[in-house]
């Protein structure tokens, strides 16, 4: 494969240019706004199989699981033993998620979800996946729901509770 740029940079520094590429790429993902949901590390992100599973599972330790988003898609539809804990776009919803774990281990796997709209504009999961950060939890995983709730979860059969 020949570089492009070989004949301005050279061949080391083409090399050079690749490399640093995943790296470019890296600190510009983490440069998006605290609101953004694609502001959450890849690696901090759970599928929707992987969940269930999880929950499903009697030997793994099984998360919290914390809805951050509307009160009225809670109460339409939420992953079963998931608590509602405000939505993460607001100072209140931030407040109620803050003094829900304010007192847990700093290790506790926590997984949040909103699952509002696709995952690129939802207003919710990336602020309060940096509030749980902030606050020193360690192991916070946020449910990737690309599409929303609906799509993601309850659609591909995926247990649903309703209410409160």
């Amino acid at each position: 494969m020949r570089c492009r740029w070989a004949g301005r940079v050279g061949a080391t520094g083409c090399v050079a240019l690749l490399l640093a590429a995943p790296a470019w790429v890296k600190s510009h993902a983490q440069g998006a706004p605290a609101s953004s949901a694609l502001s959450i590390p890849t690696v901090q992100r759970m599928e929707p199989q992987d969940l269930n599973r999880l929950l499903h599972t009697r030997e793994a330790e099984k998360p919290l699981v914390l809805q951050v988003g509307s009160r009225m898609m809670y109460d339409q539809a939420h992953i079963p033993g998931a608590e509602y804990a405000g939505p993460g776009s607001s100072p209140e919803g931030l407040k109620l998620l803050h003094d829900r774990v304010a007192r847990l281990n700093r290790s506790t796997l926590i997984v949040i979800y909103c699952g509002c709209c696709p995952w690129t504009r939802c207003p919710n999961i990336g602020p309060a996946y940096h509030e749980l950060r902030r606050m020193g939890f360690t192991n916070v995983k946020a449910l990737y729901l690309e599409n929303n709730f609906g799509a993601d979860w309850a659609n591909r059969g995926f247990p649903v509770a309703h209410g409160e």
